[in-house]
């Protein structure tokens, strides 16, 4: 530790409150005190010039080491919810990373690393996990990972988040009571946990499908298609819509995108509603009344690609060529076909089609959609038909019977059928018609 002052002084060096250097007459003092126990630590540099005193503070963080412990049984990526509504586990997938903490509005946090948020990590080196306790039901806690000590995250898997850059046009009548980004506090994107929340009781539990042979379907932009761009407004829109004889209405993509005056196909959290539509309940009623009058609801999504807000890509990132690292689990450094945009995605790799698979559940078991309406599902491929540098692509190659882009839909279809039998799945795909057809 080093303090310079202005003038001569007698100056001293504290850690945690104990002298650890005393200088007189000089400007410059330094120490190299040993830090015995881990956790915050508080450094004050002190001058006394004859008159006046003067100090600085410095606090930092010196971690005990990582803890290697086995990940609770049943617990899944993301933010596990426990039944007594006053406690947490948190699982985050990243491996190749030294140390994990928790930082946010917990007890005793205050958005500083604390030894007891510190995370631990699985024997396999790939996961993180943390159980959190004491939590007040009904309350939402903001919270964000730090990864090796600078980088902060939301958490992939969250159901809402808080964007400081976007959320302060969200007007007080399409999202009321809309809590507060924490700001001065931290920086990026944050992670809500609420436990104990009002569940939704749906009218319509099991809705009978239209045949998807029979489809009339309407795709509209929620932004766009009414004014106040809400989920309560557009189901006031629906006996429109069933009068024109359209049993299927396709919304463009509404989980979480970056921006608010977007099309959507920019996504960075798969998990959450768009708050710029409405809270969570409100689309849970406008799908349940689509339901009731017959009406199914396909959720476009853009599962291609993902924008530079994602944790997904940030967990990742080479920053020297601006671009997903080599390493990152999830995203190709460069893209592998024409007409990518955001960071394409690698659905060869285990890790994406998990994630996939868990985004395809989470809608289907939670809001009841009916299916999907896929994006760029033709880019779904590693087959490489760009150069090195995502340069130079060849559209008719990537247009070419694609045996291995067949298999991975294939996978992502069975998901669909498993975890909601009968859903749709629509491929925005113009391939070759041999592939189209199988």
């Amino acid at each position: 530790i080093t303090a310079v002052a202005n003038k001569t002084s007698t100056m001293k060096l504290y850690l945690n409150g104990t002298v650890v250097q005393t200088t007189p007459n000089t400007t410059t003092i330094t120490a190299s005190p040993l830090i015995t126990i881990s956790g915050n630590q508080l450094a004050v540099a002190e001058a006394n010039d004859g008159t006046t005193t003067q100090t600085d503070t410095l606090n930092f963080y010196a971690s005990s080491g990582v803890v290697i412990a086995p990940i609770p049984s049943g617990v899944r990526d993301g933010i596990n919810y426990e039944a007594d509504n006053t406690a947490v586990t948190l699982l985050l997938y990243a491996p190749f990373k030294n140390r994990v903490s928790v930082i946010g509005e917990f007890p005793g946090s205050n958005w500083t690393e604390q030894s007891q948020y510190q995370m631990y990590k699985s024997p396999d080196g790939n996961y993180w996990w943390l159980r959190i306790t004491g939590l007040t039901p009904g309350t939402e806690y903001a919270f964000q990972y730090l990864v090796d000590g600078t980088l902060k995250i939301a958490d992939p898997y969250s159901e809402k988040v808080l964007d400081p850059y976007n959320d302060g046009t969200i007007p007080a009548s399409t999202y009321p009571n809309l809590k507060a980004y924490p700001a001065g506090k931290t920086t990026g994107v944050v992670s809500i946990i609420q436990t104990g929340q009002t569940a939704y009781n749906w009218q319509v539990p099991n809705f009978n499908r239209p045949d998807k042979r029979n489809l009339v379907i309407y795709e509209l932009l929620l932004r766009d298609f009414v004014a106040n761009h809400d989920w309560n407004t557009l189901k006031d829109t629906l006996n429109y819509l069933k009068n024109l004889g359209v049993n299927a209405v396709e919304i463009m993509p509404f989980n979480e995108f970056e921006g608010n005056l977007s099309w959507g196909y920019n996504p960075d959290f798969y998990f959450a509603p768009d708050k710029y539509y409405g809270p969570a309940n409100t689309l849970k009623v406008f799908i349940d009344s689509c339901h009731k009058k017959g009406i199914a609801v396909v959720m476009d999504i853009a599962l291609n690609h993902s924008f530079g807000l994602s944790p997904l890509v940030q967990l990742y990132w080479d920053a020297a060529n601006n671009r997903p690292a080599a390493n990152n689990p999830w995203f190709n450094p460069v893209p592998k076909h024409p007409y990518n945009v955001g960071y394409d995605m690698n659905h060869e790799s285990l890790a994406t089609r998990y994630f996939v698979s868990r985004v395809m559940e989470y809608w289907l078991v939670n809001y009841k959609i009916d299916g999907y309406r896929f994006d760029l599902s033709k880019g779904f491929t590693q087959t490489q038909t760009c150069d090195n540098n995502g340069n130079n692509c060849d559209v008719n190659a990537w247009s070419a019977y694609d045996a291995s882009r067949i298999a991975i839909w294939k996978r992502y279809y069975d998901t669909l059928q498993l975890k909601s039998p009968g859903s749709y799945a629509i491929l925005e795909h113009f391939a070759v018609n041999t592939e189209e057809t199988e």
